[in-house]
Formats: structure tokens, sequence, C-alpha cells
């Protein structure tokens, strides 16, 4: 579960921002959170601002410093940059590191985990566990100097910092040797936070969950659930064995059927046998209409995926992440919840993460969205509001929360916000009608 994130230098945010789920004192909705010492998390959170004013770049700091952490020790090669993207916007910032930190819980144990860099180097890096309740310190770095608790485990954790290079984190290379304290803590990186999809991925979210029965009856219910025409669906993959170049299906795709082309042509060159042998899969996805045939009796018809609404195919590939989400417990980033579809699938979506009947697991959703109806109040708690503002004469986005700006108990913060109350809305004149 996730307690904090902050992060700063990062894009349009030259100054700290960070994003909080842990409550803070409010009566309303209380049985939507999730039981921890000594504040209650949120299950969700709600991230507000005008367009171009940096909300995405919430999630983009989130995504980069997670796919960097789970990935760092293949990807960073000798001399390879690092991913990182400072503010641009003043003259000194571009050579400051970019930094990001995370408080959170896994299996119980509460982690403290976070790195600074610059594209040529981390400047620093920590990672501290509270196994018993105690904060402890696992390791610290500042540049290429490490410092470790002393412990049983000092001597190993010395000799990995030695592999370690400039431009790569200890907390990934550690755990590619086993170090049995970064293991733990990497799990809920690699296996707990997941970060939503276009719908052009549904064909490849269906191969990927072809044996996950479950997963493929939340594309279903989501699929109905956004289009009450639909009654069913019918998922087919057929994996063919291509053998020549003959055998490529023609409907595919030109870029991906030039690639294949010339994979099978190399794999022919560098082989021994006479036979190259590759596997591809097709995928249909049939959705199953309620309609009136010729002699006016109701009838089943079908339509292929791509004769579907972009809403419905919307949720529908959101579907995956949300249920694997809510099955283990886990975290989901989403931004532009609202793209493409009715704000009631969103509410709909944001219920299922403030319901404790629906997630028994703890799971939580952080997104950004422009649908303005989730203010009323009526889902989510002021706490679990948060705007991003930017400043017209520096660049500079901010990040900040309602339960921040002191709002009374009653104030009516949807129209506040239309308003321009708490900021973060684009100022447009409206023409007078």
């Amino acid at each position: 579960m996730l307690i904090e994130f902050r992060f700063s230098n990062y894009r349009s945010f030259k100054d700290e921002a960070i994003l909080s789920l842990e409550s803070v004192g409010i009566s309303v909705y209380k049985n939507c959170l999730i039981p921890y010492k000594p504040h209650s998390l949120l299950p969700s959170v709600a991230i507000y601002g005008k367009n171009a004013g940096g909300k995405s770049n919430v999630i983009r700091a989130f995504w980069l410093a997670v796919q960097f952490i789970r990935n760092a020790q293949r990807t960073q090669h000798e001399n390879a940059p690092i991913p990182v993207y400072p503010f641009l916007l003043d003259d000194e910032s571009k050579d400051k590191p970019s930094s990001f930190n995370f408080v959170y819980v896994h299996n119980g144990i509460k982690y403290y985990y976070g790195f600074s860099a610059t594209k040529k180097e981390i400047v620093s890096e920590y990672l501290y566990h509270a196994p018993k309740g105690q904060k402890v310190l696992v390791f610290e770095r500042n540049y290429q100097e490490f410092m470790f608790s002393k412990n049983n485990q000092r001597r190993k954790r010395l000799m990995i910092s030695e592999a370690v290079a400039s431009n790569q984190l200890y907390f990934a290379v550690a755990c590619t040797m086993n170090e049995t304290a970064c293991a733990n803590a990497m799990k809920w990186f690699r296996e707990y936070i997941f970060f939503s999809r276009d719908y052009a991925d549904i064909p490849q979210q269906l191969i990927e969950n072809a044996e996950n029965p479950s997963i493929l009856e939340s594309i279903k219910h989501y699929a109905k659930t956004a289009d009450f025409g639909i009654e069913d669906m019918d998922f087919s993959i057929d994996s063919k064995e291509i053998m020549a170049l003959s055998d490529i299906p023609n409907n595919m795709p030109t870029d991906i059927r030039v690639a294949l082309e010339k994979f099978i042509r190399l794999l022919s060159d560098l082989s021994d046998n006479s036979e190259t042998r590759l596997k591809t899969s097709e995928v249909s996805a049939t959705s199953l209409h309620s309609g009136i045939d010729k002699s006016g009796n109701q009838k089943m018809y079908e339509l292929s995926l791509s004769d579907e609404s972009d809403g419905t195919r919307r949720l529908m590939a959101l579907a995956p992440a949300i249920q694997r989400t809510l099955d283990s417990g886990g975290l989901l980033l989403v931004d532009e919840l609202e793209k493409e579809m009715h704000p009631l699938l969103v509410e709909m979506v944001v219920s299922k993460f403030q319901s404790h009947e629906s997630n028994k697991n703890n799971a939580q959703l952080v997104f950004t969205t422009h649908n303005t109806e989730l203010l009323d109040m009526e889902l989510l708690r002021k706490d679990q509001l948060y705007f991003v503002d930017k400043d017209n004469k520096t660049g500079n986005s901010s990040l900040y929360s309602v339960s921040e700006l002191g709002t009374p108990t009653n104030e009516n913060i949807r129209k506040g916000y239309l308003i321009g109350k708490y900021g973060a809305i684009p100022d447009i004149p409206i023409e007078e009608v």
C-alpha cells in the first residue's frame, strides 16, 4: 500500500511535490478507508488541473521511477544515460538531480526508499525498513560511498556495492544477487503496481490472459457495464505456427508484417535447420447484441471489437488492470480516467476501490481527471482530491490537496473549483451569448 510519494525537479515540477495517501481527520466516508496506524490510508486519489498544468507529470514521475527501479540492473550498461527529465525553465535545475521517494507497506512491513539522479549518475539512494515497527537502515548511498547497518548482512552488502556502477541503482543490483531485504522491498514495485493501457492493447491483453478466466470475465463484465446493448462476449485466440513467409496472415499490420519477414529471414540465415518455426497469435473479440430478426423475433447478433464505441473499448482495456489491482491489493495509476467514458462509468470504476465489498484486499487507485462530478463529495472525501496548478511566470507546477486549503466542511468544492477559488483551472475568456 502506498503511503506517500514525493518527487522534485522533474518536468514541470521544480520544487518538491508530495502525494500523500494518509487520511486526515474527516468524519465523512470513514468506511472507505484502509485500516492502518497511526493514520488510515486512502483507497483512491483524484488529481485535477488545467490542460498542460502538469497533472499528468505526477503519473509520469511515478511511472518513470518505477520503471527505472524495475529495470535498472539490465538497462544501465556502461555510459547509459539515466532517464530523468529535469525542470528546464530556469538556469540551474537542468544540472541538478531529480528525486523520487516512496513510503509504502508490503506484507505488513513499512519501507522507505528513494533515489536522486542526474542523467549521468546516481547522486543519492537509500532504503530503510521497519520489520519490527522501528525504522532500520538497510543501506544509504552518497554517490559511490555506501553505508550499511552493522549486522550479519553487512559483508554481503559491501561486496554488492563494489559491483554497482555510478549510473546503476544499488537497490536493483542487490535484488539480482538475492539480498533478502532488497528483494522483499522490490516485490511491491514489480508485482503490485499497475499502469493503465490504451484500448489498442486489448488483443495483446487477451493473449496475455488467455489462461486467466477471472481476467477474461472482468473484460466481459466491464464491456457489458459500459454498453447496455452487449449481452455477452466471445474471445478467440488462434495460435499459428509460421514456417515460411507465405504463412504470415494477410490481415497483419504492415509494419509488423515487414518486421516478421526480416526476422524470419534472419533466423533462416542463422539456423542450420532447414525449417524455421515461429508462432503468432490472431485474436478476435466478438460482442453479442440483442436485436430483432425479419420475423419480429428477438435474436443475438455479433459485432466485432472494432464496431464498439471508444468508451466501451476504453473500459475493456482498463478491466485487466482494475481486476489485477483489486485481486492483489495493489496500486493502479491511470492518466485521464474519464477519457472516452461517460461520467457514470468513471464513478463506477472509482466506487470499486471505495467500497470494501469490491475492494477486499485494500487496493488503491491514483488517477488524473477533468470529471468535476466527483467533486460533489458524494463518493470521495476532501483529502482524496488533489489539484495541480502551474505558475504562468515561472512554469513551475505545484501539487496540493483540498484538505490543505482549510475549506469548511459544508463548502461546495465543485462550485468553488469551477469559479477558480482553488486555482488549477484555465484562465480563458468566455464570450457572452
